[in-house]
C-alpha cells in the first residue's frame, strides 16, 4: 500500500475539503463522516503520511501514537460516548474494506452497534 496524498482525508488535513470537525490539533483532526453507520460516526486520522495500521504503529513516533489514542479517547468521552459504549473501527487493506489510504479510525456510538461482522454488506 503506497501513500497518495491527493487522497480525500489528506485534501481536509490540508483544507481544501471542507469538513465537520470535532476535533484539531497540530498532530490529529476528527471530523463527522458523511455517510455515518450510526448517530455518531466520527473520523479520527492522524496528519501525517500513514497509509495503514500497519505504517502508523512501525513509522510514526511512539509519542504521537500515543498522543493518537489518548486523543481518540478524549474524543470518545467528549461525546458522552463512554457512557452507553462506542466501537472504534480500524480497516487494514482490501479484505477489511479499506477505501481511502490514510490511516483512520471510525468512532461510532449513541445507538446499539450489533455484531461485529455482519455477512458481506458492510463498507467502511
Amino acid at each position: 500500500m503506497k501513500y497518495d496524498d491527493a487522497n480525500i482525508f489528506a485534501r481536509i488535513i490540508k483544507g481544501e475539503i471542507p469538513c465537520k470537525k470535532v476535533y484539531e490539533d497540530e498532530l490529529v483532526i476528527a471530523f463527522h463522516d458523511i455517510s455515518p453507520s450510526a448517530p455518531v460516526h466520527i473520523l479520527i486520522l492522524p496528519k501525517g503520511n500513514y497509509c495503514s495500521f500497519d505504517d502508523f504503529v512501525l513509522n510514526a513516533d511512539e509519542k504521537l501514537v500515543k498522543h493518537f489514542y489518548l486523543k481518540i479517547r478524549e474524543i470518545a468521552h467528549s461525546l458522552g460516548l463512554e457512557r452507553t459504549g462506542y466501537r472504534l473501527i480500524m480497516n487494514h487493506g482490501a479484505d477489511a474494506c479499506q477505501t481511502v489510504n490514510h490511516y483512520h479510525v471510525h468512532l461510532l456510538g449513541k445507538k446499539p452497534l450489533g455484531a461485529l461482522v455482519v455477512g458481506d454488506s458492510y463498507h467502511g
